[in-house]
């Protein structure tokens, strides 16, 4: 658990460290992410009621989505603002952006938002809340930003069980690596897996009307060695080097164990179904 504020700020430097490493690799998996990513990125627009003229934030942008997505949705009249803790995200998400005039691109920490209060209309977090040392922080800052009555519209992601996209590789890893087990707590993937738990959190920060719903997410590999480049890809740099430290010239065969594993999950025609479950929330905030 991330308990001091030393802590805190070691463990967003750790995050800007991980999400600058991996931009790149992010990037050259992105179109397989998004392919299945899409639905939630489209439930979390209608959740917000994205449309014309809208004033949106997305914290924890990444590369650009869902961003990019509200931007096309708000068209010339809205306003879009993304925001991500990582630099090296944050400049390729100006680079994707192709010059479009009603989207703009920030470095920023939502914990500590440096944007006008009650300035969106609606703020976007698809999967980014979870890494975030301090949720009760976050949300607070959220609700700042929002107008009155302005609309949080938001994804995490359900237990490990339900999430073979990002799970099942990290199994693999696990086993081979003796990779320690996350602390009760800590920010991670699945630290917002619980509903109850994530809906007394937005209640608690003054948040009104939350709902969270399942939505299945379908992602699809064109085949196990796509999976393994995938996880290959994604893997914080830390875990990477404990790799090539523990296994040095066999390291490959480590993610040659991520592909049997997701072949064990291939259709006779080929392809790797991951169907993984996330939860969208829609919460208002405070009025007064």
């Amino acid at each position: 658990m991330v308990t001091t504020q030393l802590d805190h700020i070691r463990f967003k430097e750790g995050q800007r460290v991980h999400w600058d490493a991996i931009s790149t690799g992010w990037l050259s998996v992105l179109d397989t992410f998004e392919r299945g990513a899409a639905v939630v990125t489209a439930r979390l627009l209608e959740l917000g009621g994205v449309g014309p003229g809208s004033s949106v934030l997305d914290v924890g942008t990444g590369v650009g989505e869902p961003a990019l997505a509200a931007a096309v949705a708000a068209g010339p009249t809205g306003r879009v603002v993304g925001v991500d803790l990582s630099p090296a995200m944050v400049d390729l998400a100006r680079r994707r952006s192709g010059g479009m005039g009603n989207v703009e691109f920030l470095v920023g920490d939502v914990e500590s938002l440096d944007l006008p209060a009650s300035g969106f209309d609606v703020v976007l977090a698809r999967w980014s809340l979870m890494f975030v040392p301090d949720p009760a922080a976050a949300l607070r800052s959220i609700a700042e930003v929002l107008a009155p009555g302005g609309v949080l519209a938001a994804s995490t992601w359900g237990p490990p069980e339900t999430v073979p996209m990002l799970s099942l590789g990290y199994r693999v890893l696990a086993g081979r690596l003796d990779l320690p087990a996350g602390k009760p707590g800590e920010p991670g993937p699945f630290s917002m897996s619980d509903p109850e738990a994530v809906a007394r959190q937005l209640t608690e920060a003054g948040f009104t009307d939350v709902s969270i719903t399942e939505v299945e997410v379908p992602f699809e590999l064109g085949s196990p060695e796509s999976y393994a480049r995938f996880t290959e890809a994604v893997t914080p740099a830390r875990i990477r080097e404990r790799a090539r430290d523990l296994l040095g010239a066999e390291e490959r065969s480590l993610w040659a164990d991520v592909a049997a594993a997701a072949a064990e999950r291939r259709r006779p025609d080929g392809p790797v179904p991951l169907p993984s479950t996330a939860l969208c929330l829609r919460a208002t905030a405070p009025t007064g």
